[in-house]
């Protein structure tokens, strides 16, 4: 059997740009409110879900959004009336852009964010993120793949990443 191997080289589509930076939401030194924003795609639920339940105390807001779209200006202004907002799943290339578009359209105005990607694309993540001026969006990897496992495995791979989001929100 004969195998012809070519390398070739590929251009990032994203390149250099010159975008104006955009200054990061300061995260509250008060948490009262936090918006949950599920994207639908699987098992977004269940990270959101698992975030909510480690984070007691908190009154949790939950807002759904298309996974391969923008949020709705509606669902923009819905989760602005949270202190800082929560969005996820990252986990193949459409809805890691969506997510990291609308993570900047919160934070300009003025919501913190973090953003949960899988590992796989949380690197895509930063890429998108920097390119449309917000390099040190707050950005959480889990574990990949998301979608197509047990609720359990994903609540596993969720507790894994549970102090490094309350580490972000200063909270024990």
């Amino acid at each position: 059997m004969k195998i012809k191997i070519i390398e070739r080289e590929v251009i990032d589509p994203l390149g250099e740009t010159s975008a104006d930076k955009i200054e990061l939401a300061d995260m509250p030194d008060t948490i009262e409110k936090i918006a949950l924003i599920d994207n639908t795609k699987p098992n977004a639920d269940v990270i959101l879900n698992t975030v909510s339940e480690n984070l007691e105390k908190l009154d949790i807001l939950n807002v759904k959004k298309p996974a391969g779209a923008a949020a709705t200006t509606r669902e923009i202004k819905e989760a602005s009336k949270a202190d800082i907002s929560i969005l996820a799943v990252g986990d193949c290339g459409s809805c890691t852009t969506w997510l990291i578009l609308d993570a900047i359209k919160l934070e300009k105005e003025g919501v913190p964010t973090i953003s949960i990607y899988s590992h796989k694309f949380s690197q895509f993540a930063r890429s998108i993120a920097k390119a449309h001026g917000a390099e040190n969006l707050r950005i959480v990897k889990i574990e990949h793949p998301i979608s197509g496992q047990e609720k359990e495995d994903i609540k596993s791979k969720t507790q894994i990443i549970i102090p490094k989001i309350k580490k972000m929100l200063k909270i024990n």
